[in-house]
């Protein structure tokens, strides 16, 4: 962004913004960067008005960025031209918003992820049923592992109930326990 124009360049605008009969081409405009924007009626269609952007000396055109209101004003989606006043503060308020975007983006830095390494990862989601988020009790594993209580239903459970999908999913797939067999390659046989 630059300061804008010098006093004598200004005057040349105002000079070149006055819709006179003789002149083919005025200045409707210019953007914070340099950039002025020309309307002149065209040769085929006298009816409308062509627009178009001369691009300033000093900027490289592949860094030439045209602002979103001078662009609908290209494009005939704007009659009127923007003001200075409203370039100024889409510019304010883009940085402001940016400003928003870091203080959001440090807030969910801050929130443990599943995608952090498993020392900061999030707790058990509140969808697991109670069983599955708590730790066996040591009376129920020596229980299980002695064959005591066959006829009693562990801890929790009603006795003589068929286990739920979640009891399932705590024992593992049936493809968790599988393990390949060796192969070992026969005669082939001739046809």
């Amino acid at each position: 962004m630059s300061s804008g124009p010098g006093s004598l360049r200004q005057l040349w605008f105002r000079w070149k913004a006055l819709n006179l009969p003789w002149r083919r081409q005025f200045l409707v405009g210019f953007d914070l960067a340099g950039n002025t924007f020309w309307q002149f009626k065209d040769a085929i269609n006298a009816n409308r008005l062509r627009r178009i952007v001369k691009f300033s000396r000093k900027t490289h055109h592949a860094d030439v960025k045209i602002s979103p209101q001078w662009y609908q004003w290209l494009h005939h989606t704007r009659e009127a031209a923007p003001t200075i006043q409203e370039q100024q503060y889409e510019v304010s308020r883009q940085h402001m918003m940016k400003q928003l975007a870091a203080e959001a983006d440090e807030r969910w830095k801050s929130k443990p992820s599943y995608l952090d390494p498993p020392s900061r990862q999030q707790p058990v989601p509140a969808v697991a049923s109670p069983e599955s988020a708590s730790p066996p009790q040591p009376e129920q594993e020596v229980n299980a592992a002695v064959g005591k209580d066959k006829g009693k239903a562990p801890a929790g459970k009603p006795a003589g109930k068929e286990p739920g999908p979640w009891d399932r999913a705590q024992r593992g797939a049936p493809s968790e326990k599988w393990q390949p067999a060796s192969w070992t390659p026969g005669i082939a046989q001739r046809r």
